[in-house]
């Protein structure tokens, strides 16, 4: 089977007053704690992590991206199995096993989408946090589910408003999924409006855009 970029989401839910008790424990740093990804259950793209799978890879995410100080993820739906550095907003300080729940420690970067995240979240913006990784799935016997294979590889983690791994909470949800899916078009609606304040269509900033368009031209 050939690879392909797989990209699920958990729901991960910060409140205002978590914001604030870790700018006032942290020196003004936003660093936040929450469910990142759940092994052996399906998620709503019905789509399964064994659970062997995800610990060999977050043990080799730990190993190395974390350990040196780079587990950097974006902001936004990502398309691409390359972090793209001019839109990282965070990075993930530690991760660890709760059950079959793989949570993380993140810290929010002072960087353009860093500050879009920390005012979506200081707003009581419930947002997802995205895995990204390359590998093929097998279809189950007797299920509609599909199973990520051996040669699945992550990427990284990126927050994103659409959620697709069910249950994980951070705190009680009463919405049902139907008005839960709406509500994260219209955040996706208002994160893609944010960036475009900042960049062109090209990723360029305004400022840098060499004919001042902001890459809106169809030449930058």
């Amino acid at each position: 089977m050939s690879k392909q970029l797989l990209v699920d989401y958990n729901i991960f839910r910060v409140s205002p007053q978590m914001i604030a008790e870790s700018q006032e424990n942290n020196n003004g740093k936003v660093i936040v704690v929450g469910c990142l990804q759940r092994a052996n259950a399906p998620n709503q793209n019905e789509r399964i992590y064994p659970r062997a799978i995800l610990e060999r890879e977050a043990s080799k995410y730990k190993s190395t991206f974390i350990k040196e100080n780079r587990a950097l993820g974006e902001l936004d739906h990502p398309e691409s199995s390359v972090v793209n550095l001019a839109n990282v907003s965070h990075n993930i300080r530690d991760i660890w096993w709760k059950g079959d729940d793989l949570m993380g420690k993140v810290e929010i970067l002072s960087t353009p989408a860093g500050n879009i995240l920390k005012t979506l979240l200081d707003q009581g913006i419930t947002v997802g946090i995205s895995s990204r990784g390359m590998g093929s799935v097998k279809e189950s016997a007797n299920s509609s589910t599909v199973e990520v294979q051996d040669d699945f590889e992550l990427v990284c983690w990126d927050f994103v408003s659409n959620p697709s791994t069910q249950g994980a909470f951070m705190s009680p949800m009463n919405e049902n999924i139907n008005k839960s899916i709406n509500k994260y078009a219209k955040v996706n609606n208002i994160i893609s409006e944010m960036l475009c304040e900042m960049t062109g269509t090209c990723g360029i900033p305004k400022k840098k855009s060499p004919c001042g368009c902001g890459g809106n031209c169809g030449k930058c």
